[in-house]
Parts: C-alpha cells; structure tokens; sequence
C-alpha cells in the first residue's frame, strides 16, 4: 500500500503562528496572503492539510481555547467561588494583553464576523463562548449546594454576568487598555460581587 507523502511542517508552528494572524485580524480580516506569509506554507499546501480557511481557523481556535483559555478550566477548580470569578477574570486581563500576542480576545473578535461566508466561523466561537458560560455556571451551581450562594441567585444569570465582565475586558484591550488598567477593573468588581449580601 501507498504511503501518503509526509508533511514538512511543524503543525504546531503552523497553528500557532496562523493563531496570531487571525487574533490580530479576526477571521474576515486574515487574507490567505497573511496566512501563507506567517506559516511559511502555500495556499495548496493549506487547504491540503487543513480543508479550507474555516479547516484551519476551527484547528486554531481548538488551539485557542486549549492554551490562552486554560485559565476559565483552571479558575474553576479553585476553593471557592470568590476566589474562582477572580481568576476568571484575571485570566482574561492578562490573556487579552500578553506582551507577545495581539490585544483582545479571538473568540470575542472572531464571533463579530458579518458575511454570510463567515456565518459558520462565528456561530462556532459563540457556541464555545457559550461552553464556557455554562462551565461557570456549573460551578456556580456547585457554590450554591455548598452555600456560598444563596438560593435566590440563578447560578446562569451570575456566569452571563461575569462573563459579559470577561468579553468586556476583552474588548476594552482590544481598544488599547493596558493590563494594569484591565486589572483595576477587576478588582473593583470584586470589592463587592452583585449576589453578596
């Protein structure tokens, strides 16, 4: 039988370096000229590995959420739920204004895509931010048993409201606010959480 030719790439290079084009662009605004500038790669050679440009935005925004998104599977796991909104929302201070990576969010940014050839690439990412919503949700859940919240707080409501903090710190870098200005906000919203008495 017939081996396929091997690939001559790093696919991880390549999805890495894809990932910054369309976190600086967004997905309508990365050209197949910017993608095959940052990976080296030829469009048949991207299309060949990854399907299409929606092939390869779907590997990259799988990237995205496994490594600069760690923080929302991560802050869940904390002790309580004070100390678990925190890190959520720290994580996206700091993800959104990394020294080395564009500004914003690519799952915020990206889901903002407006032609009908970009519909699929944006109910995707609001379906992963919606994912993420209900994680928080659960854990939101999981505080309520345990008392931290009371009975009157619908944990679904709490997680759409500190995920819209999220997206908004998000946005807010991705409209030039630094890290230190991002941080401040977060610690204002936590002085007081809306649910606590």
């Amino acid at each position: 039988m017939a081996r396929g030719r091997p690939r001559e790439f790093d696919a991880d290079q390549v999805l890495q370096a894809a990932l910054n084009v369309f976190w600086a662009k967004g997905y309508e605004g990365a050209t197949m000229a910017d993608l095959t500038a940052a990976t080296g790669l030829k469009p048949g050679s991207i299309y060949a590995a990854f399907g299409s440009k929606a092939g390869l935005f779907k590997q990259v925004a799988d990237r995205y959420v496994a490594t600069v998104f760690s923080y929302g599977p991560q802050g869940v796991e904390a002790d309580n739920i004070r100390e678990v909104i925190r890190r959520w929302l720290t994580g996206a201070a700091q993800s959104t204004t990394g020294e080395t990576t564009p500004a914003g969010c690519l799952l915020v940014q990206g889901a903002l895509a407006t032609s009908d050839a970009s519909r699929d690439v944006a109910l995707d990412l609001c379906d992963r931010r919606k994912a993420a919503q209900v994680m928080l949700a659960e854990r939101l859940t999981q505080a309520q048993q345990a008392g931290e919240l009371t009975a009157d707080v619908d944990p679904r409501v709490a997680a759409r409201y500190v995920t819209a903090l999220q997206e908004g710190i998000a946005v807010e870098a991705a409209s030039g606010a630094d890290r230190e200005t991002l941080l401040g906000l977060v610690d204002l919203a936590m002085r007081h959480l809306p649910w606590e008495a």
